[in-house]
């Protein structure tokens, strides 16, 4: 493959990735995107560099409740907590590196004060729960700018939300097998072109896709 066509193919996936979020990718995003970074590891062979190894583990479920797996592979099958743990390390500025990190502590902290428990020890359902919970008063803060200020900085579960469906979409697997997926909690669209509601394929629609 040429390196126009692997261009190509990153740009497709970030207009696909923002179509999802319901706005504009975010730069380091986009920058990480295009200088190659992609999804090399299994979650079974992953050891984080940017995190620790507890951070780790909050990051690899939350990426999982967001794409799990069903027919197809998950986010973890694909590697997705490697490449947020790369994008972090590699392509983050440290102001982003530092907003993420306290936002994944608070988000870790509201579990055990509604829980009595770390987020990675609640049930499934719980974690699902928090996940979205945290995800719906992000993007009811997103909505509420307007217009939206091209500097707002997203917080961390709008950033995990935004890698994992960029890490997961230019994987060999997001790539060919999952072309339509409906990302946590999925975007209304009241009415829009045939040609954007799927190009006639099937949409993918699991755990989160369906709250």
């Amino acid at each position: 493959m040429s390196n126009d066509s692997v261009t190509m193919n990153r740009r497709d996936v970030l207009q696909r990735v923002a179509y999802l979020m319901g706005g504009a990718v975010s730069a380091p995003a986009i920058l990480g995107m295009l200088n190659g970074c992609s999804p090399k590891k299994e979650e079974a062979l992953w050891q984080p560099e940017f995190f620790s190894k507890e951070q780790g583990a909050i990051v690899a479920e939350v990426a999982e409740i967001i794409i799990p797996r069903t027919k197809t592979p998950g986010a973890k099958d694909v590697g997705v907590p490697g490449f947020i743990d790369t994008m972090l390390k590699d392509v983050y500025e440290q102001a982003d590196r530092d907003r993420y990190v306290a936002g994944l502590k608070e988000f870790d902290d509201a579990a055990r004060k509604a829980h009595g428990k770390p987020f990675v020890e609640l049930s499934k359902a719980q974690q699902t729960e928090h996940v979205k919970k945290f995800n719906d008063d992000a993007v009811a803060t997103e909505l509420s700018y307007d217009p939206r200020p091209k500097d707002l900085k997203r917080p961390f579960i709008l950033m995990t939300r935004e890698l994992t469906l960029l890490g997961f979409f230019c994987s060999e697997v997001g790539a060919t097998q999952v072309l339509q997926y409906v990302a946590v909690p999925g975007g209304y669209q009241a009415c829009v072109p045939v040609a954007q509601a799927g190009n006639g394929k099937a949409w993918a629609q699991e755990a989160m896709g369906r709250l």
